[in-house]
């Protein structure tokens, strides 16, 4: 979903429409809407297309844009896309939440995804 929401940002960003960037590299604009909603998944080759495209590294459009460091170690890391990062912080803000979270990750993500349900 990530490679969704980035590429729509940036083919909005730049004032294309779909199916102008469907033109662009050989594809139709249902199959632009489609990747923008998550329901299709662009080839290598296509994925390839819109980096040149947008000029961005591939790992953007797979949300492994920012290197977290950990504060213990500065030889250990881990990509993480934006967004997680963003989630992270959000959570940081509620405090009794993110600290249950932090005690118990698993039980926790598994209430969570059971009352989404």
């Amino acid at each position: 979903m990530i490679l969704g929401k980035r590429l729509k940002e940036l083919r909005k960003m730049e004032g294309m429409t779909q199916q102008e960037l469907g033109d662009l590299i050989n594809v139709t604009k249902v199959s632009i809407c489609c990747y923008e909603k998550g329901t299709r998944t662009p080839t290598i080759e296509t994925l390839m297309e819109l980096t040149k495209v947008f000029h961005v590294d591939v790992n953007y459009f797979l949300g492994q844009d920012k290197y977290v460091v950990a504060e213990s170690s500065e030889t250990y890391g881990i990509p993480m896309a934006k967004e997680e990062i963003e989630i992270i912080e959000e959570l940081r803000k509620h405090n009794s939440l993110y600290e249950k979270l932090i005690e118990d990750p698993k039980r926790m993500i598994e209430l969570i995804d059971k009352k989404l349900r």
